[in-house]
């Protein structure tokens, strides 16, 4: 087995009185496209910073690529691209003079730099824009540049923090792809720190949540999912052809059946212990046909969003 990519044990920052990244105990492994989720001033940007040897802990330690962030801090960031969320550009420059310079900054002597920016501008879909002004690009075009600035030195992880931010559905859709095709053509660790819950979901493998600097869960999406379905209990979706008030009083009163919610178009019916059939009968018996049945399925921003509810008694 292949060593992980990122490994932290008991990783810290304190800033005076704010713990920014609490006793952080993280594994990503190596090809794998992780997500990092929390909401602003959770400990994302500063979890980068110490894992990118930018930033020292206050106590704990941190792996990247076997490297430790600080005593090997400057081989971890030969083998690390890294997209900051407010990324800056050389705005008078080209795409193709920005990556040439920041080439340069990396040592990549001239013949191997002109053959990684022309195979980069490629990768991002920026060759038809190489000699344009970057002043002039979009932002979803500013990004796929960062992307490439991050890849010049041909990493082995890139971070990605909030990549998708003021993008246009099209241009996210084209960072997403984007990301994937690093990810499978160049076997490249994404590891990416985002709020948006439903880009985290498309794109990600496996996905941590932080809180207030804490990492309070690490798991797939599927297994989140399945580990509140089992807090919650029987969960069942419903599409009916109609639905009164009567059926909803009578829902309620289901022995087993602990809440019932309407949401749009559907029907969810919660159980602590399984009643289908008696919920089954009771919908039918009110003279609604049912459309659909199916164990409820969660989003990422449901899961998230009860995560945090459940952490707000603590």
């Amino acid at each position: 087995m292949s060593q992980p990519m990122i490994q932290t044990q008991e990783l810290t920052k304190v800033y005076g009185d704010i713990t920014a990244v609490d006793h952080l105990n993280l594994t990503v492994n190596e090809g794998e496209i992780f997500g990092f989720l929390g909401p602003n001033g959770a400990g994302k940007t500063t979890t980068i910073l110490l894992l990118m040897g930018l930033s020292t802990p206050t106590s704990g330690t941190a792996m990247v690529g076997g490297y430790d962030v600080v005593k090997d801090s400057k081989e971890v960031r030969k083998i690390a691209g890294n997209l900051p969320e407010f990324a800056g550009y050389y705005e008078d420059l080209t795409a193709k003079q920005c990556l040439d310079y920041i080439g340069q900054l990396n040592d990549l002597p001239r013949t191997e730099r002109e053959k990684r920016i022309t195979d980069l501008l490629a990768d991002v879909g920026l060759t038809k824009w190489k000699d344009m002004k970057v002043e002039k690009f979009s932002r979803g075009m500013k990004q796929r540049l960062g992307i490439a600035q991050a890849l010049i030195k041909n990493p082995k992880i890139v971070f990605l923090d909030e990549p998708t931010i003021g993008i246009d559905p099209e241009g996210t859709k084209e960072l997403r792809d984007l990301i994937f095709r690093l990810n499978r053509d160049r076997g490249l660790t994404v590891f990416l720190s985002s709020h948006l819950l439903h880009e985290v979901q498309l794109t990600c493998s496996r996905v941590g949540i932080i809180r207030q600097g804490k990492l309070e869960e690490t798991a797939t999406v599927e297994d989140l999912t399945k580990g509140l379905t089992g807090k919650e209990g029987k969960s069942i979706e419903f599409k009916l052809s109609k639905v009164t008030r009567e059926l909803l009083k009578e829902l309620k009163g289901l022995e087993g059946v602990t809440s019932v919610t309407e949401e749009n178009d559907r029907l969810y019916v919660y159980m602590t212990e399984d009643n289908t059939k008696g919920v089954s009968e009771t919908i039918t018996k009110h003279g609604a046909i049912i459309l659909l049945m199916k164990p409820r399925e969660y989003t990422l921003e449901e899961v998230f969003m009860k995560y945090y509810e459940g952490f707000k008694g603590r």
